[in-house]
């Protein structure tokens, strides 16, 4: 297959990177409009000056792929993906999908048209220690989910120390923890406990230098399963931490990122059992999620986060911001 990666900021160059260690595609191209970012690209990964294109025409125009990965600002998704699906090229589209449904009904229409596969990178499902709860819950041995709590923080300012200047200080292009962070939290919820019906949010600037978007977020759900879920999430708290617990009918289960390891428990103020996961490195669940992607395209399973899926985490993002402005409970469901 033949691959194009579109935007070469840090996620779309992490995907070049971990599509290149995959070794699944005949070719990479990518496009960047920035003339030494693209020129770094190309030397860092070994990328002919032909496939290094300085815009998305250039580089349709220039070859034709089976594959592409849209890594650019948020508003420009839904129409890069509706050319690119015209076109008849499977995606791997970055989170969010948008940052409002509009064109969003014509873009699944045209992908189902085309009979394309679209992946959309809500990259904490390739998790190990979540895809193995995914599975437990969905044995069923431990009943149905009832309550969720996600809560997650990391210092933001070290991690990302680009933030002020590019995208995430502006709302417009999706920057703010909601568009940019807690979606995660919440596409993973959906994932392991069911849609989200309804949600209440409150979020606030309160401590990220130089912004003045929104770096904390505490949100009330309601899942359509009769589950209740809490979520929360900080970009300056010095532990980076992911931690997950899913409440069943019949035991608990947890999640815990900085310990690699998910953990269960099945008798009153029992014992954790717990079972360790390997995760070396960042780059280790994107390519997990991009493998899962490729093979999806090959017939020989699914992708981890669905154009449904996505379009329904979407729906919740709107519904925060809405209930952040309002101050009240909102639904998801029209």
């Amino acid at each position: 297959m033949k691959l194009l990666v579109i935007g070469t900021g840090s996620i779309g160059e992490r995907h070049l990177r971990c599509f290149q260690h995959l070794g699944r595609c005949e070719s990479i191209a990518f496009c960047e409009t920035r003339d030494d970012q693209r020129a770094a690209i190309a030397d860092r990964y070994g990328i002919p000056d032909a496939l290094a294109f300085s815009s998305l025409d250039a580089a349709l125009a220039g070859g034709s792929y089976d594959i592409a990965v849209v890594a650019t600002p948020a508003p420009t998704h839904i129409p890069f993906g509706i050319r690119l699906a015209e076109l008849g090229i499977h995606q791997m589209m970055e989170k969010p999908l948008s940052l409002s449904l509009d064109g969003v009904g014509d873009y699944a229409r045209i992908v189902a048209e085309q009979n394309l596969i679209v992946a959309v990178g809500y990259v904490h499902r390739a998790h190990p220690a979540v895809g193995a709860i995914r599975e437990e819950i969905a044995s069923g041995k431990y009943g149905s989910p009832l309550e969720l709590s996600i809560s997650s923080g990391q210092s933001f300012a070290q991690l990302r120390p680009a933030y002020r200047e590019v995208y995430f200080a502006r709302p417009e292009m999706g920057g703010g923890a909601i568009n940019d962070m807690i979606t995660h939290m919440y596409n993973v919820g959906d994932w392991l406990a069911g849609p989200i019906a309804r949600i209440v949010t409150d979020a606030a600037h309160q401590a990220l230098d130089g912004v003045t978007v929104e770096d904390t977020v505490h949100s009330l759900a309601r899942h359509a399963g009769g589950a209740m879920g809490t979520y929360s999430l900080n970009l300056y708290q010095h532990p980076n931490e992911v931690v997950m617990t899913v409440v069943c009918e019949k035991g608990t289960l947890r999640v815990e990122y900085a310990h690699s390891r998910w953990s269960w428990m099945t008798e009153p103020n029992g014992t954790w059992n717990h079972v360790p996961v390997d995760v070396p490195e960042r780059d280790t669940i994107y390519r997990r999620q991009n493998a899962a992607f490729l093979d999806a395209i090959e017939g020989r399973g699914e992708v981890l986060c669905s154009l449904e899926d996505a379009i329904r985490t979407l729906k919740v993002n709107l519904a925060s911001h809405r209930s952040v402005a309002e101050s009240n409970w909102q639904s998801t469901i029209p």
